[in-house]
């Protein structure tokens, strides 16, 4: 007599001591489900988050836009997910860096692994439209400051850097050329934006990509077990990259405006002034 994980195969009952099996469910190499992070870590997490943020800009109104801009990113994240079959997906918090969007499982495909990660910037963006709304009924600039920020976290996303979001949508267009490619590309740009972080006195952001780029020289197949990019993919994922980053920087630019007298030259020096580029 057999038994499998239902009982045996005459209908007869498993005998004493058998034990259950439970078939795996889970995709291989998929994160292992669970209920996403606690309410109370969630909320510690959020406030770390907002101190830091508070004290890095000295402005409480700035510290509030972009956390709100943060979760409306990571949301964009979610909802990629969860209509591409990946989820529930969930947000969690962490403290003095920022957020990340965790799905249940990996996506079928390298092009719907592209669209999540352009999901987060392109959605982040509507989280401006509120912060802009507060400038033109308070008045106060410090809201306009905050929607720059909202902006300049979803730019700055778009890194081809691991692990941010733009690594994950270039890094299947790269491949498609040859694995090595993408590999070497994506450590390069990382090891650029550590440096950025060390020379711009960001240090937190500097361990985080550094712990991140070392990573990725330990991991082996870049992503396993996801269909590659067809050709007509690889142009779309491009195109659609370039026009989210395009979106991001003219965000970026058009609410410094206001505050740069209309003068877009002096809105540029702000923004290169943030980004550290600029004395």
């Amino acid at each position: 007599m057999t038994h499998g994980p239902w009982g045996s195969r005459d209908g007869a009952p498993p005998p004493a001591g058998a034990q259950t099996v439970v078939p795996e469910t889970r995709t291989p190499g998929a994160p292992v489900i669970d209920k996403g992070q606690s309410l109370p870590w969630a909320i510690a997490s959020t406030a770390l988050l907002g101190g830091f943020l508070w004290l890095a800009t000295g402005s409480w109104v700035v510290a509030v836009a972009a956390i709100f801009g943060l979760f409306v990113h990571e949301y964009g994240h979610v909802l990629a997910m969860n209509r591409l079959g990946m989820g529930p997906a969930k947000i969690y918090i962490i403290p003095f860096l920022g957020g990340l969007a965790r799905g249940q499982r990996n996506p079928d495909s390298e092009w719907h692994g592209v669209l999540v990660s352009l999901a987060g910037p392109a959605f982040g963006l509507l989280a401006v439209i509120p912060a802009v709304g507060l400038w033109y009924a308070t008045g106060d600039p410090a809201w306009m400051e905050g929607a720059f920020f909202i902006a300049m976290i979803n730019l700055v996303n778009l890194a081809p850097a691991p692990p941010l979001d733009g690594s994950k949508a270039l890094g299947p267009v790269l491949a498609r050329i040859d694995p090595m490619v993408e590999k070497a590309a994506l450590i390069l740009m990382g090891a650029l934006a550590v440096w950025w972080g060390v020379s711009t006195g960001r240090y937190i952001l500097a361990v985080f990509l550094a712990i991140a780029v070392l990573g990725s020289l330990r991991r082996g197949a870049w992503r396993p077990g996801e269909k590659t990019l067809t050709w007509p993919e690889a142009g779309k994922s491009l195109v659609l990259f370039l026009l989210t980053a395009a979106l991001c920087a003219a965000a970026a630019i058009g609410v410094l405006l206001p505050l740069a007298q209309g003068s877009l030259w002096v809105a540029l020096g702000i923004a290169a002034r943030f980004i550290g580029i600029s004395p």
